[in-house]
């Protein structure tokens, strides 16, 4: 047991008769491993890139909701009616009227 640990630990089995099966291995093994990493560093990237939009995502609807608000502000009559007095459009102290057309039946 001791003899085939130290043979392990000296590298004898990348060397010996039968070492194109131990290099077979190593290399699947080292290919395995360089996928494994690279899908690692993938997922990592997605992730990153998943917490930057919502992020950008949850900016716009901030960015929507002020809009919206600054919007319904400008909206309100007395806020109009004061931007068209300087233009010399004042409300009308009449409220309107409902005008019914008849039309001839024939």
């Amino acid at each position: 047991m001791k003899k085939k640990i130290n043979n392990i630990l000296k590298g004898k089995f990348l060397v010996d008769e039968e070492a194109f099966k131990n290099w077979r291995m190593i290399i699947f093994l080292s290919v395995l491993a360089l996928i494994m990493i690279a899908s690692s560093h993938r997922a990592d990237e997605k992730v990153h890139e998943i917490a930057r939009l919502k992020e950008k995502v949850q900016e716009l609807r901030s960015e929507s909701v002020d809009a919206r608000l600054k919007l319904w502000k400008l909206k309100i009559e007395s806020n109009v009616a004061r931007k068209m007095e300087s233009r010399g459009v004042l409300p009308s102290n009449t409220p309107p009227k409902k005008i019914k057309v008849k039309t001839k039946q024939e």
